[in-house]
């Protein structure tokens, strides 16, 4: 069978290898290239060098989209791993009846998809919320920003929950064990014993939400469109409104220079991410 394997394993690989080839590689490349030229079609693309990213650094729009992008994500990460965490603690407890159906609720919305939860918030928000009969959520970048973090906070909660779970079912009970043993508190057992076995589940769980974090989009979308003036737009949807939205061909490369910076910024904060928490993991 290993014989067969070794000689035979570049067929099975093939058509995975070309999906990711034709699907991501060459796209990549490709938008990669745009990102340095001007464009409205991209087989008639005018190679303008740099000048697209200095144009992107430049637009005002984009850099109050990356630092509110940046604060939106660190409270989100913090948020969705801190209420997850405690959840799943809640949720592993042997005299806690009904974990079952609890679960299911907490995990249901993240089976929504994304545009229809920024509507749903959009409309329980703003007919709570209105002010002087307008919307709320189009008059006011704290309440966009805030309006943002509760509807991912309700959506993800429930996914990390779950790989929280996971996570703490496969600490070796004769850890734990030998903790009540030697009388340790259950604050004393969270520190000391839980949270350095969930290390490999903080790790993924980290991953997820900073990177969800960064690449926000349908939900900023749906739910304040960028409103007021761009105040509420995240890094995802100025690229879009860059990309479709301002007329001229300049501005759909500036829109791809964005992109790239948008790529390789999520890439850079997600492998540091990955390398200090791996760090920290503990072999069991």
């Amino acid at each position: 069978m290993g014989k067969v394997l070794r000689r035979w394993w570049p067929l099975f690989v093939l058509p995975c290898a070309l999906s990711f080839t034709f699907g991501f590689i060459i796209p990549f490349v490709q938008g990669a290239y745009l990102s340095f030229c001007e464009f409205k079609v991209i087989n008639k693309a005018k190679f303008v060098g740099l000048s697209n990213y200095v144009a992107a650094f430049q637009d005002e729009q984009f850099v109050h989209a990356f630092w509110l992008t940046a604060l939106f994500a660190l409270v989100v990460t913090v948020l969705v791993n801190a209420i997850a965490l405690a959840i799943a603690l809640a949720l592993t407890r042997s005299r806690l009846g009904g974990t079952n159906v609890f679960r299911t609720v907490f995990f249901m919305p993240n089976l929504i998809g994304g545009i229809v939860l920024g509507y749903i918030w959009n409309i329980l928000i703003n007919a709570v919320l209105s002010v002087a009969g307008q919307q709320l959520l189009a008059l006011n970048t704290t309440a966009g920003f805030w309006g943002l973090v509760i509807l991912t906070l309700w959506q993800q909660v429930g996914y990390m929950m779950i790989i929280y779970i996971a996570g703490l079912q496969s600490i070796p009970s004769d850890y734990l064990e030998a903790a009540k043993v030697d009388g340790a508190t259950a604050w004393q057992t969270l520190w000391k014993v839980k949270i350095p076995n969930l290390m490999p589940t903080i790790t993924i769980c980290l991953f997820l939400t900073i990177t969800n974090g960064f690449k926000l989009f349908d939900q900023n979308l749906a739910l304040t469109g960028g409103d007021p003036n761009h105040m509420s737009e995240l890094l995802a949807l100025n690229i879009y409104n860059t990309f479709y939205s301002r007329v001229g061909a300049k501005w759909m490369g500036i829109g791809q220079a964005k992109a790239v910076i948008f790529c390789v910024l999520v890439i850079a904060i997600a492998l540091v991410q990955l390398k200090i928490t791996k760090s920290k993991e503990v072999q069991q």
